[in-house]
């Protein structure tokens, strides 16, 4: 799948940023820039996309994404209804990868910046002690200007590269440059499928959406997104059916079958073991008891 380019809007005098915004929600555009990010969700949550892997994501997480990854937080669909009660809230720190000058990589001191950098490539998922004093120097970023912001920046990546407290996202991923018109086509093809899980979609139906006959689709989708169209699809449904068992304790386990498209009980739970290790119901009792009971 080919990500949209997306520019950063920051100052051409600083090749770095610290923001807080609110809006309606995280947008619906899978993009990617040159400017590593650190995204932290205030207020959300939905499917989040980085290179090939697909999960839930709530208030509270914190990601460092590496240069060109592509990535996209998709909230839940409450979020798009219009309700202006209803918003989304992240605070966003974003740098170039020698934003402390070219030659600063070079140095021997660096190194272990070097090798985070090299770990972000595929995403990384932070924890901990590690997660709290980075958002901490993160908000206070936000407010600090000049000097002291760059300082708090480099403060944030001497705290993570002598970190442990991260777990890697992507399985692997090969940044693909996209123009206008296939950014464009991937982006429709993947509206149509966040809109549409819940039903069949045929390979028919989604060759059209993408102006290609089913054989030429299936190459294209499988060289982009390392996945079979089918695969991608399920993986989607898997996504929003965990997040159902955690926020819906009312519904059956066969009634959330149903609701993210799967058309019978023994193929969801095959797909859901598969993906997750465990059974629906285990999934469902193995959060309330980490939440609840602990």
């Amino acid at each position: 799948m080919k990500p949209h380019f997306h520019l950063v809007p920051r100052s051409t005098e600083y090749p770095y940023l610290s923001r807080q915004h609110t809006l309606p929600n995280f947008g619906t555009v899978w993009h990617y820039h040159p400017e590593l990010e650190l995204h932290y969700v205030v207020r959300g949550e939905g499917v989040r996309f980085v290179g090939d892997n697909i999960s839930n994501f709530d208030a509270g997480e914190l990601l460092l994404l590496g240069e060109n990854l592509p990535h996209m937080w998709r909230c839940n669909k409450r979020y798009f209804q219009g309700n202006p009660n209803i918003t989304a809230e992240a605070v966003v720190v974003q740098f170039l990868a020698d934003f402390m000058g070219r030659d600063f990589l070079r140095k021997p001191e660096a190194a272990a910046i070097h090798a985070l950098y090299e770990r972000a490539r595929y995403g990384l998922v932070i924890h901990g002690s590690t997660k709290k004093q980075v958002v901490t120097l993160m908000r206070e970023s936000v407010q600090a200007e000049g000097l002291s912001r760059l300082m708090l920046i480099f403060n944030i990546l001497h705290v993570l590269a002598d970190s442990k407290e991260m777990t890697q996202i992507a399985s692997g991923w090969t940044t693909h440059r996209a123009n206008k018109d296939e950014a464009d086509r991937i982006n429709k093809v993947y509206h149509y499928i966040l809109s549409n899980y819940r039903n069949e979609i045929t390979l028919e139906e989604i060759s059209a959406v993408a102006h290609l006959s089913v054989t030429s689709f299936c190459r294209y989708f499988k060289m982009m997104t390392k996945k079979t169209f089918r695969d991608f699809l399920i993986e989607v449904r898997i996504s929003h059916a965990k997040r159902m068992l955690i926020e819906d304790s009312i519904s059956t386990t066969e009634a959330i079958c149903f609701e993210c498209g799967f058309n019978n009980r023994s193929n969801f739970f095959r797909h859901f073991k598969r993906i997750t290790g465990c059974t629906p119901v285990e999934y469902r009792s193995k959060y309330l008891y980490e939440n609840v009971f602990v």
